[in-house]
């Protein structure tokens, strides 16, 4: 069975996560990291058992070893960099937000199309069993017919350089809303007749904090709320004529419960036992590069570029505006 040798590109938080997960899944190997800083690349490899350190992004892309890259790096980045990646034939896992604006989707991937070679963005919630599990459940009319759906997402994270800077692609919309966007899209679909948002900006004109209200033509509704200041639930409730659904932390769903039309809990499901959650994304990566698939039916390529889109129409709401755009 081969060995699929992952390469990193970005030493922060993020790739600490993809380091961690790496480690504890069978068929990957942690093989190569990338920073600007080649020192800094190093100190990475040491603590996270890589076998090579790049002090430049090419570098690794240039490394014929390398079987898949993860890029972890501000969604100002993505494009530059997955477009590097693939010039040179890797296989792309580009983590959220794919990148920066709708302009900048379209664009890689139809490049990625062009060049033949397999690329997805990196929103794990997509590829979470407990993810499919809910759409399974509102499929099968355990809550009758759902019509309404509200998710919240808030960290307080707005000391972090790159969420204040409009030149890093920042705000809570890119960072933490996305997962929101993303948890109606799986819930209720994409058929959405309009939308309605407000956000208080921050000082640095990046969204801080927004209300999303979504209306779908079949009648449906989704309340969406994030914020960079607050430490939020993060449940999301998708209600039906005959009961709800409770999900437990929207972001990387824990648990379900199905509350019947007495409003008791007739059932409850649990998220199985991972490493992290990250190692559901890098699997499905490797499934679609054995097949040959150009993207993963997780996360089409369409549903990067209509959510992309969605953002785009929202931040020229709130005149929110990147230097990229």
């Amino acid at each position: 069975m081969k060995v699929y040798k992952i390469g990193i590109i970005g030493c922060g938080r993020i790739a600490q996560k993809m380091a961690t997960t790496l480690g504890g899944m069978k068929g990957v190997a942690r093989y190569a990291v990338a920073s600007r800083s080649k020192e800094k690349a190093e100190h990475f490899a040491r603590e996270w058992q890589f076998a090579k350190a790049y002090g430049s992004y090419e570098e690794l892309a240039n490394d014929p070893e390398v079987d898949l890259i993860y890029i972890a790096t501000p969604h100002s980045h993505h494009y530059e960099q997955a477009r590097m990646c693939i010039g040179k034939g890797k296989p792309v896992l580009c983590e959220k937000s794919f990148t920066a604006n709708a302009r900048q989707a379209e664009s890689l991937l139809a490049y990625a199309k062009e060049k033949g070679v397999f690329i997805t963005e990196a929103i794990w919630t997509r590829y979470l069993p407990l993810s499919l599990k809910i759409q399974e459940l509102i499929h099968s009319g355990i809550i009758g017919t759902p019509y309404t759906l509200s998710a919240n997402l808030s960290y307080p994270v707005s000391y972090k350089e790159r969420i204040q800077r409009p030149e890093l692609a920042g705000g809570a919309l890119l960072d933490i809303g996305v997962y929101t966007l993303n948890f109606a899209a799986m819930a209720f679909g994409t058929e959405i007749e309009r939308m309605e948002s407000s956000c208080l900006l921050a000082d640095t004109g990046v969204d801080a904090q927004e209300n999303i209200t979504l209306f779908y033509k079949d009648g449906k509704m989704a309340s969406l709320q994030s914020s960079i200041y607050a430490k939020s639930d993060r449940m999301g409730v998708i209600s039906g004529d005959k009961g709800q659904l409770i999900v437990e932390n929207i972001n990387c769903p824990q648990s379900v419960r199905v509350i019947d039309d007495d409003y008791n809990v007739s059932a409850v499901y649990y998220a199985p036992q991972c490493i992290t959650g990250f190692e559901y994304q890098v699997y499905a990566s490797i499934e679609a590069i054995e097949k040959g698939w150009l993207e993963s039916p997780y996360m089409p390529h369409a549903e990067t570029l209509r959510i992309m889109r969605q953002m785009d129409e929202l931040r020229k709401s709130w005149g929110v505006v990147f230097p990229c755009d």
